[in-house]
Parts: structure tokens; sequence; C-alpha cells
């Protein structure tokens, strides 16, 4: 039997890949790849795990195999990727189509993988999509580059740093600024949080104040996702911590409205799970009205505060542009600034860099940056990577024990 081949896809923040992988799923082939024509393939993909936790929440039931006392949605990025791998390859297919596998997962995690796909490789034909060289599968012999919309450059292709750049024009001001935030927006002490009897978190005690830059680290299934719902107002086990939100005790009366309304929040789980049609200018001012997409209609000083945001991303040209046919990237800074267009007192960015190329994703770490040095906002930036240039003021470190993660924090 010949050797199985594999390959490799660069893509960039102009790569068309939601469009490319449809129709290398349903069988619509560039001549490059007519070798997979007839197979039957799977799609590794973190839009492939959205629609089963979209399927989850409508119903009960992701349709992946679990562990049965918990859902999908109580995963962790490395065992939801692990959770789906097992369900793609029980369906025994021919190729799998790896769409930045190693997004979201830390180093342990992608370790696991890269081992699990190893273990695959000479009976299963995997293409990669591939935003970052560093991720390279080590066997993947040809290479290719999606140009746009087009392939190019196949079966040999060498992929070319991009300098990043950035504009120096100052975000825009709030126009409507929130009276009478505390300095401390965020005050938790020995916070202890358990799921039945798997203990999540371990005595953290944690403070943020206005204008704060944090990052926060940790492994796959140290916390991370638990702390952000705590903060957010989205967990039910906050009531009764000693916990203050934005000085109110959590438990007191607030509504976890009145929590929402003070915090921008973006993950591209949100971009992941959106299937409307709007202007990419309408995307933006939906920030002013809390709501992912415009369904009412704006008024000219909205349009123009919007106008002001898409020229510091040198986005003017797209302002009627659907979202839905911007690249990935494009379509995170637009994300990124809807959150930070009201100047919350508290930004959560979950993960924002996740599936970017190199340059594409420096840019929205400048994006941060910029905004955490040219306004009050607090802003919380969650990663598994080391993004280059992010330069947050704290770190605090989530750091699993066997009875649950503690924190450690690093100036």
């Amino acid at each position: 039997m010949s050797p199985v081949r594999h390959l490799a896809i660069y893509t960039d923040n102009k790569s068309h890949k939601a469009a490319f992988s449809e129709a290398l799923m349903t069988g619509r082939l560039p001549e490059a790849l007519q070798f997979l024509t007839g197979l039957s393939g799977g799609y590794f993909s973190n839009s492939s795990l959205a629609e089963f936790l979209e399927e989850e929440a409508r119903h009960h039931n992701s349709g992946i195999k679990q562990h049965p006392n918990r859902e999908l949605k109580s995963f962790s990025s490395g065992e939801r990727k692990k959770a789906l791998l097992v369900y793609l390859l029980e369906k025994k297919p021919d190729f799998l189509l790896l769409d930045d596998p190693f997004d979201n997962l830390d180093r342990e995690f992608q370790a696991v993988l890269r081992q699990d796909l190893s273990q695959i490789k000479d009976r299963i034909i995997l293409v990669q999509l591939v935003s970052r060289t560093e991720d390279l599968l080590p066997f993947i012999q040809d290479t290719a580059f999606l140009k746009e919309k087009t392939l190019v450059g196949f079966p040999n292709y060498n992929p070319t740093p991009i300098a990043a750049c950035w504009d120096d024009l100052r975000i825009p001001d709030n126009p409507n600024p929130i009276e009478n935030i505390p300095e401390i927006l965020v005050d938790m002490q020995r916070i202890s949080l358990s799921y039945g009897e798997n203990p999540v978190l371990q005595n953290i005690s944690w403070q943020i104040k206005k204008g704060d830059f944090w990052e926060l680290r940790g492994p796959n299934g140290s916390g991370k996702s638990t702390l952000i719902t705590i903060i957010s107002g989205d967990n039910p086990k906050a009531f009764g911590m000693n916990l203050y939100l934005f000085g109110t005790k959590k438990g007191s009366g607030e509504s976890v409205w009145d929590i929402k309304g003070l915090i921008g929040y973006f993950t591209p789980a949100m971009i992941d799970r959106f299937r409307g049609y709007h202007s990419t200018e309408n995307m933006l001012i939906s920030g002013l009205t809390d709501s992912v997409g415009l369904y009412v209609v704006p008024g000219d000083g909205q349009r123009a505060l919007a106008r002001k945001w898409l020229k510091i991303l040198n986005m003017e040209q797209y302002s009627d542009v659907q979202f839905c046919d911007l690249t990935a990237g494009q379509q995170r800074l637009i994300f990124c600034a809807r959150a930070m267009i009201k100047h919350p007192p508290l930004l959560i960015l979950d993960e924002p860099t996740a599936g970017l190329d190199g340059p594409a994703a420096a840019q929205v770490v400048a994006l941060i940056r910029k905004m955490a040095a040219e306004s009050d906002t607090a802003i919380l930036f969650v990663s598994h990577r080391d993004e280059p240039g992010l330069q947050a003021n704290h770190i605090l470190e989530l750091i699993p024990g066997p009875n649950g993660s503690t924190g450690q924090i690093r100036e």
C-alpha cells in the first residue's frame, strides 16, 4: 500500500476559509485536491463544535458521546476537541479537514492532539488549514496557500513572513460615559467552586480595578471560563460568594442585565453562532444596542461613531459590505471594536486571536493594546498563546490542583 500523503494549506487574514471548507466537504474540489474525489470526510473545527453546542442548547443533547453527568458546554476546549475527534473517527472517514486544530488549546492538550493525529496519519488523509507556521504537523509533505478563494502554490508553497502595521489615530471617545463607576470593578475574596464532586476553583482572591490590563492564563480545564462566567453574571453558583461586582455584592438584588450592561465581551464563538446578514457598519453599531446585529434604525450620531471606528481599523471601504463576507481577521477586528464602542468599564476578550494568522493576530493584539492605553476601560485578555507585544500590566495564572485551581498573580 502506498504511503498516505497529507496536505497543509496556509491561510492568512484574507483567506476565505469558511467558503473553502464548505466546498471541500461537499465535494466541490479545486484541481489540486481532485485526489479526494469520492472520499468521505470529517470536519474538525471550532465551528463544528459550535454547531454541536447549539444543538445541545436546543435539545439538551449535542450528539457527541460524553460523560453521562456532564454536558459538552462544561468541557474545557481541549476536552471538547478530544470528544469531537473521537466522534469523527467513529464514522471512519477517508480524510479529515483540520481547521487550525491547535487553537484554544494549551501546550499539554496540543501535545496530546499531535500524538492522536500522528497515530492516524498512516490510514487517514489529513488536510490541515494552518494560520501560524509553528502549528504545522511535522509529517505533512505537500503545502499550498489559500489566496482569498483560490488555492495556489501546490504542492510546495513556502510562507513568507509579513510585518504587521497599525494606524496612529486615537480611538473615538465614549459619547455617553457611564457615571459613578467605582475604582474597584471586580472584588473576589477566597472564591471556591465545584461542580458536583469536581472541584474547579480554590480560594481565588482577585481584584480588577478601573483601567487595569489583565491577562488570564491557565491550561485547559483550569477554570478560566468558569471564572469569566462568575464575573459576567452567568454562573448561578456565584450567589453566596464573597464577590462584589461594580461595587455591589453579588446576590443583593442586582440583575444579570445590570452586570452585563457594564461589560463588553467578545469570544470567536459569537461569530461562529451568528447567521444574520448585516452590514459591517451596522454590526459595529449593534455594540451600542447590546445586540449581535442591528435590529433598529440607527441614528446619525451612531453612524458617525461607527465610521470613526472603521477609519481606525483601516476598513472604511467595508462599511456597506456584509459582515459575513469579511475575512476571519476582519471579523475579529470588528467584534473587538464592537465590544469596545461604548467604552464599557470592563472588557472581556476570550481567545480573540484564535484561528488567525500571525500578522492578523498581531493586528488584533495591537488594537487591544491601543484600547488599553487610550481608555479607562479595564481589559481582561484570555489566551493559550503567548501573544508577542500584548504587554498586559498584570497576569493571573490558574494553577490546577487536586482541590481545584489556585491563582497566582504576577505583575
